[in-house]
């Protein structure tokens, strides 16, 4: 993700002033961001948007974070999106229950905007290093198929 391709963020978030929130958040760095209102909305603009990051809400009308999660993950086309459940739920079931779907981080409200930049450049930055590899492990895979 450089500023010629800057990298894509979708916030699901049934809430207009939390969205609005994390949405203000992240103005000023360098990231496309989509918003959905629920967690249907948000499965359909995973295909249309393509994000590279989801902050995704637990609890979301139609279909809850949790199992967007859960199906996002299940799906080798999106299994590599980077999602960091937002919730004001802080029982350790619910955190628990998002690492069994998938997640790959969990944030509790009221989110710290400091603590929800730096995971959110961490995570990038460790998915910059990870793609290259992932991609040379497979043409190696296929190399080694081939012979």
């Amino acid at each position: 993700m450089s500023a010629s391709n800057p990298a894509r963020i979708l916030i699901a978030e049934d809430n207009p002033e939390g969205a609005e929130l994390l949405e203000a958040y992240l103005d000023g760095a360098d990231y496309d961001i989509e918003i959905a209102r629920d967690g249907d909305d948000a499965l359909k603009k995973v295909q249309s948007f393509r994000p590279d990051l989801i902050l995704l809400d637990v609890m979301m009308p139609k279909i809850s974070g949790f199992e967007v999660c859960k199906r996002l993950k299940a799906k080798p086309e999106t299994q590599g999106i980077i999602i960091h459940m937002i919730t004001a739920l802080d029982q350790h079931h619910d955190i628990d229950r998002a690492v069994e779907v998938g997640t790959n981080d969990f944030l509790t409200k009221p989110i710290n905007k400091t603590e929800l930049l730096l995971r959110i450049k961490s995570a990038l930055a460790s998915r910059q290093h990870t793609d290259p590899l992932t991609q040379t492990l497979a043409y190696i895979e296929g190399v080694q198929s081939a012979v």
